[in-house]
């Protein structure tokens, strides 16, 4: 779909480690040095499914796809990267194409690895950072302002209209307050305006706590702080040491687990920022299931049927009859298609269905 979630953080915090870990390509140089990500590095990464194993085991398809998301590694950014400091607004372009922010944040203390602050301090990194991105939503704002300003003496109502709540927004951000906690956000003129603006504090923030193997198990100072900050904003917290996630790109499942047993932990970071990002998108995912492909589709959620044969092709939709839906639970519980149709399990839907996650599909239509 094109989704993407761009990672944001100052230099030397493990970005571009967890970028390399997450696309397991590792291809996103990194070194003890700031700026060592010059270019944004773009990668698809599968989104881990157990349903998918599952169906496979069933169908045993020739092929498999799983949903996918955009990742994004952004250069480091620094203190005055609104005014040009450091590699400036290029960066913060990069990040207005995304959709959802994950900040990496360093906490862990290692003096090897330098900290261009000069110390470890959570909250203070992500002050910065987030300061710079309000000072650049602060400069587009303006900018808009004058040019509405323009258009409503020209006698345009809908500039007129789109002025009153960029003034609005303008003396809110400028009192601090990131443009998701604006009062009028949902409005219409808003709506409007920031589809083209696409204003950096507008968007979902998930913190990534990037910390040592020690404290995977048990939260440190470092983590507790930026978990207290992070819920006062009802945003969350991941935590994840990059870098062991990237030593383990190369381990088959049987490591793997092992590791995160002896870990303590269920689920390693990598999975939770992909699942999380997942959720904060608002996406969910279909099946088709056959023994060509058992493929994982992605919509969002609360889309119907025909919308939803769209992403297969746009002649789907066209030409859209029914869909005829088996539930996950009863697939996987009946042994297939045949058996949940044996069952009286399977269903036709019309135009209005809203898609459910997990349903295995298949389409008919005619064009």
């Amino acid at each position: 779909m094109g989704l993407s979630i761009g990672l944001v953080g100052l230099p030397n915090v493990g970005k571009s480690t967890t970028f390399n870990a997450l696309t397991k390509a590792q291809n996103a140089e990194s070194a003890n040095y700031p700026f060592c990500t010059i270019e944004p590095n773009k990668a698809v990464v599968p989104v881990p499914d157990s349903r998918i194993d599952e169906l496979v085991k069933i169908v045993k398809p020739e092929k498999v796809q799983y949903s996918t998301l955009d990742f994004v590694d952004i250069a480091g950014l620094v203190k005055g990267a609104s005014k040009g400091e450091g590699l400036g607004n290029k960066f913060l372009s990069n990040i207005r194409e995304t959709e959802v922010i994950l900040h990496i944040v360093r906490c862990f203390e290692d003096p090897n690895v330098v900290h261009v602050e000069g110390s470890i301090d959570p909250i203070r990194d992500v002050e910065i950072i987030e300061q710079e991105l309000l000072f650049a939503d602060l400069d587009a704002i303006e900018k808009r302002i004058k040019m509405l300003d323009k258009k409503a003496r020209g006698n345009d109502k809908e500039a007129k209209a789109q002025l009153v709540v960029a003034e609005a927004l303008l003396e809110h951000a400028g009192e601090g307050n990131p443009v998701s906690t604006f009062s009028n956000i949902e409005s219409d003129e808003f709506i409007a305006m920031n589809k083209e603006l696409r204003l950096l504090t507008s968007k979902e923030i998930m913190y990534g706590a990037n910390v040592d193997e020690d404290s995977l198990e048990e939260d440190n100072e470092f983590v507790k702080i930026l978990k207290a900050y992070a819920n006062e904003r009802n945003s969350e917290v991941i935590k994840l040491c990059a870098k062991m996630e990237e030593e383990m790109v190369d381990f088959d499942d049987d490591e793997r687990n092992e590791m995160l047993a002896d870990l303590g932990v269920k689920e390693s970071g990598l999975e939770q920022i992909i699942h999380k990002g997942f959720e904060k998108l608002g996406l969910q995912s279909y099946f088709t299931a056959g023994v060509k492909e058992v493929r994982a589709w992605t919509i969002r959620q609360n889309t119907t049927a025909p919308k939803a044969a769209a992403v297969i092709h746009n002649d789907f939709e066209k030409g859209f009859i029914r869909a005829e839906v088996i539930a996950y639970e009863d697939f996987i519980e009946f042994g297939g298609d045949a058996g949940a149709k044996e069952a009286g399990k399977n269903r036709l839907e019309g135009k209005e269905y809203i898609v459910q996650d997990g349903d295995v599909m298949h389409f008919r239509f005619n064009v």
